[in-house]
């Protein structure tokens, strides 16, 4: 526990000493990239979105970009001075970090020499969905090949052998997951609360099953998302950008797949779970029907439409996923 405590003060320390410099440098692209933005205006595939969000134009985003580095940096160095380390869960939860934010990263870069589109950037929908299952594919087959996970376990219906089936629905899950959290990404400090809250339940179900490798990288994880809540906050000095987004909402899945938790992963992430679900039933209606089902989405997009102030429906949404962490954790615990 001693130790654990350490990453955490230790990732906290260093991420907030970085991250004030970080954030002048990519004030400082930004404003490189004015008039190249400008030059590319054009219209937008989610007008009243855009128009609630104008706020945030002034905002730098990227800095999942630091986090990353930070949190690679920190493991690997955890994995030098601590040689009992799970070179396999640790190897496999890198890898995720690496891979989806590379994808993000890429994005982002088109983002700054381009314009935004609304909420899905520069690579496109469909590209961005077929490169994000690829790699969910190679993530799922090193947990079922290297980390022997061939297994879903559900509370109050029991534990399911899946063999090979494990990898598409483990793969699906991840996607998912990864797209669920760039979607919460859109006011100040929603996101990055919302996986601070489940991170928290999963270190205290990681602690629980003496998984000190899992717990030590959650715990490394939360102390660099406590640094850059302090600046990510209402009104927010910087996003998180896709990078981030991407890597994180990807990451926060594999952890929970190694927990061994299904239905207390999908509680814990219960507001992840609704937000996509939202945005999904807004694509169906104006693909089926023609027509929207809410005003704007995703969810917490419509209640700053209808008025809702965005600190406001932010500390709702915290205290929601703290009640659905909460009821996740307990149905993991009870399941033992």
């Amino acid at each position: 526990m001693t130790q654990l405590l350490g990453l955490v003060l230790l990732s906290f320390v260093v991420t907030s000493i970085l991250m004030v410099p970080f954030i002048d440098f990519l004030f400082y692209l930004k404003r490189r990239f004015e008039k190249i933005q400008r030059k590319n205006k054009g219209g937008s595939e989610t007008p009243i979105h855009d128009q609630l969000m104008k706020g945030d134009i002034g905002t730098p985003s990227g800095g999942g970009i630091l986090l990353i580095l930070i949190l690679v940096i920190l493991s690997l160095g955890m994995f030098f001075f601590n040689r009992q380390v799970d070179k396999v869960s640790l190897g496999i939860l890198l890898f995720t970090v690496v891979s989806f934010g590379s994808l993000g990263l890429a994005d982002d870069i088109k983002f700054i020499i381009t314009r935004r589109k609304g909420k899905f950037l520069g690579l496109g929908r469909k590209k961005m969905l077929l490169i994000q299952f690829l790699l969910a594919s190679v993530i799922s087959g090193m947990l079922y090949f290297f980390g022997g996970i061939d297994n879903l376990y559900i509370s109050g219906l029991g534990n399911f052998i899946v063999s090979f089936w494990y990898i598409p629905i483990a793969s699906f899950v991840i996607v998912s997951f990864a797209n669920a959290y760039n979607i919460s990404d859109g006011l100040d400090g929603l996101s990055a609360g919302l996986l601070l809250i489940c991170l928290i339940a999963f270190l205290a179900l990681a602690s629980s099953n003496l998984d000190l490798t899992l717990a030590s990288f959650i715990g490394i994880w939360i102390g660099l998302l406590f640094a850059f809540l302090y600046f990510n906050v209402w009104p927010a000095r910087i996003f998180l950008g896709d990078a981030g987004a991407f890597a994180f909402g990807a990451t926060l899945a594999v952890v929970g797949l190694l927990t061994g938790k299904t239905l207390a992963m999908v509680i814990i992430g219960g507001m992840f779970f609704i937000i996509i679900s939202s945005s999904a039933i807004q694509i169906l209606s104006k693909k089926i029907l023609k027509k929207k089902f809410f005003p704007v989405s995703p969810i917490h997009m419509y209640f700053k439409y209808i008025g809702w102030e965005e600190p406001k429906i932010v500390s709702r949404f915290w205290l929601a996923g703290g009640v659905f962490a909460v009821l996740g954790l307990w149905i993991a615990l009870l399941s033992r």
